[in-house]
């Protein structure tokens, strides 16, 4: 799903290249809020770690 994600945003860019600075614009405004750039991170890096399941009696 990311690569079909990137790879569609790299298509756009190829066809309207001036989309560039709009992407860039809204890459800085998500950075410049920091919850949601924590919120992102963190369903970014709990899909790649491994469940922890706890011992059962």
């Amino acid at each position: 799903m990311r690569w079909l994600l990137l790879g569609a945003l790299a298509g756009l860019l190829l066809a309207y290249p001036q989309l560039l600075g709009l992407a860039l614009a809204v890459v800085a405004a998500v950075l410049s809020k920091p919850v949601l750039a924590a919120f992102g991170l963190g369903l970014a890096t709990r899909a790649s770690l491994p469940r922890v399941r706890r011992w059962t009696r």
